[in-house]
């Protein structure tokens, strides 16, 4: 071999050796590079991520919910509790297919619940939260006892028992209890700083959702040490969940019974019972109704829309809708004309067959005339053409300030406003606006918009609820009620919530006298029948065409005694011909009886009928 290539294999040889501890060292650094950074990343900057990661693998949090505070009558009688409710649910992550489908089996037979449902049920469940627990169905008392005798074939499965909202009177004053629902993901992302969970259900409609904060209550729960397997080792500490209060209504069970009872036959309508001193509700109905206990358990889609899309409207409160008032809104008219000094109380006025304003001639509904009669005669028959010639001669502005002043065009203050129509006094000023549909200056106050709102027709739209408030002015000696489903601990008697109407004293007293006359020997002395020992009743009586197209309405407005003012009641059948004195006052002359009975009950109670 040469000598050049003797050295070119020693040198090769040489580097050779020189270079495999360098890479061997630079691998090493590289590994340890490597090796740290992903430590200082783990444990630098992400420290607390897994930190919290590790202790949670060794802490267990077993969230503890409130019980629900209830919904009680005046008299503490349970109008909303809670009820142990029984589900079955499986655990996915401990089944394999072919166990599952076993199971499904075992539990269908079991249950007589077909495999359908429960393979429904758990794939979009187990869609939704992989890898977490499955509800499958609620169960019977009957049903959780048949699991735990075959609970040794049926593993994977297990029994949940949690509390649900109970209607013990089922559709009993439906619309103001109101209802909850589950929380929505919506809703959970504002109010999970709260303290709300996911599976929190809350308030609603009605009380339900006004006094939701009193009534849930507040979380509780137990933390727990687990091993690598989740046995639990031992408890950590526990914190008891805060029940939430109980709420005592204003309302009357027996009499709110007495109100459904009436309504029960009805196609659609509602009675308010109130005190008109303090504005408390005794009663408050509607009709068509629904069971609100449907919204505590799950439910199909057909269900669904036949509450939800049924043309009934079940979940529509009448209490607190808007409808044309008819005859009972004269004595607002009344008030316009007395007020307005244009019409005094000893005005007397010739009230004829028809008359004409515009292009329509407005007839009287005896199609005679009553002759020439005051307010309170005109009260007591009804007279339209009397109102006709009050209103149109004391304008729109008299009238809508008449209006305001008892509270219409407006909110009552109830605690479930939410729930609440606003109704509606057309004037001047709005129909220049547009009416709410039209262009501004293209929809002119006309002399038919004042005939037609002078006697409560076509412009003018008002609640049950509304009407009650406004009447109340007429019971109290004039003054404007808040009313109210909760007396909590305010003083409703107070300037707050009670304020003097700002008329004067001849014109309260005027209507006064007609409403009572109407009773007496007016539209409205059928309720005398029958009623010999009944304290004094004043009232009026309403039939309302409905502007809407419908068939008309039946009203019938009443309070008592006349003298003190203890209790006024609304009752209103929608769409319903026949006039308020034949379908409307029936239903408050019932009304009155089982108010009278509860009041003279309470007086011997007391000793207060010696």
């Amino acid at each position: 071999m040469k000598k050049t290539e003797k050295l070119y294999l020693s040198s090769k040889k040489h580097v050779g050796a020189f270079n495999q501890p360098l890479v061997f060292f630079l691998f090493i650094c590289l590994i340890f590079a490597v090796t740290g950074g992903r430590l200082f990343w783990i444990q630098i900057i992400h420290g607390s991520y897994y930190k919290k990661l590790s202790e949670e693998n060794r802490i267990k949090l077993i969230a503890n919910p409130p019980i629900r505070g209830r919904l009680l009558d005046r008299n503490g009688e349970v109008l909303a509790d809670n009820k142990l409710f029984y589900s079955l649910s499986v655990q996915p992550r401990l089944l394999n297919h072919t166990e599952w489908i076993n199971l499904r089996h075992s539990l269908s037979n079991l249950f007589n619940v077909s495999i359908n449902q429960l393979e429904i049920a758990f794939n979009r469940s187990n869609l939704e939260t992989p890898y977490k627990k499955v509800l499958l169905v609620d169960l019977s008392e009957e049903q959780v006892i048949r699991f735990k005798e075959q609970e040794h074939n049926l593993y994977g499965a297990q029994i949940d028992i949690g509390l649900v909202r109970y209607y013990p009177h089922k559709s009993l004053a439906a619309h103001a209890l109101g209802y909850t629902q589950l929380i929505t993901q919506k809703e959970f992302s504002k109010l999970s700083e709260k303290g709300y969970k996911l599976s929190d259900r809350i308030g609603r409609k009605g009380i339900e959702a006004a006094f939701e904060d009193q009534l849930r209550g507040k979380w509780g729960g137990e933390m727990l040490e687990i091993d690598s397997i989740g046995a639990v080792q031992r408890s950590l500490g526990v914190k008891l969940p805060k029940a939430g209060q109980d709420i005592q209504l204003t309302l009357d069970l027996d009499l709110q019974r007495t109100a459904e009872k009436l309504l029960s036959d009805k196609i659609a309508g509602a009675i308010v019972a109130l005190d008109p001193r303090t504005g408390a509700i005794r009663a408050i109905a509607s009709q068509p109704t629904f069971d609100l206990n449907f919204f505590s358990y799950p439910f199909t889609k057909n269900e669904y829309n036949n509450l939800f899309l049924s043309s009934n409207r079940p979940l529509l409160s009448r209490a607190f809708s808007a409808y044309d008032p008819g005859s009972t809104w004269k004595p607002v008219t009344a008030i316009a004309g007395m007020e307005s000094e244009k019409f005094p109380s000893n005005q007397k006025l010739n009230t004829v067959p028809c008359i004409t304003y515009g292009s329509h001639c407005f007839p009287e509904y005896n199609k005679r005339g009553f002759g020439w009669i005051g307010y309170e005669d005109a009260l007591r028959v009804s007279s339209n053409t009397f109102f006709y010639q009050v209103g149109v001669g004391a304008g729109s502005d008299a009238l809508y300030n008449a209006a305001i002043k008892l509270g219409f065009d407006n909110y009552t203050g109830i605690e479930t406003l939410i729930d609440e129509n606003k109704g509606l006094v057309g004037n001047k000023n709005w129909a220049d606006q547009g009416r709410g549909w039209g262009k501004p200056g293209e929809t002119p106050w006309i002399v038919e918009d004042m005939a037609s709102a002078s006697i409560g027709q076509s412009v003018v739209l008002v609640t049950p609820l509304q009407l009650a408030r406004a009447y109340a002015v007429f019971a109290n000696g004039g003054y404007l009620i808040t009313p109210h489903l909760v007396d909590g601990k305010r003083d409703w008697r107070s300037k707050k919530y009670l304020q003097k109407v700002d008329i004067k004293d001849t014109t309260l007293a005027t209507i006064r006298r007609g409403l009572r006359k109407v009773v007496t020997n007016g539209t409205a002395m059928g309720i005398n029948v029958d009623n010999s020992n009944f304290p004094p009743v004043a009232g009026k009586t309403g039939t309302a065409e409905d502007s809407s197209g419908g068939s008309d309405h039946a009203w019938f407005v009443c309070f008592a005694p006349y003298d003190s003012g203890e209790i006024v009641i609304v009752a209103f059948v929608q769409n319903t011909p026949g006039g308020g004195s034949v379908h409307a006052l029936p239903m408050a002359k019932k009304m009155l009886q089982t108010w009278y009975k509860l009041n003279f009950n309470q007086q011997i109670i007391s000793g207060k009928d010696e």
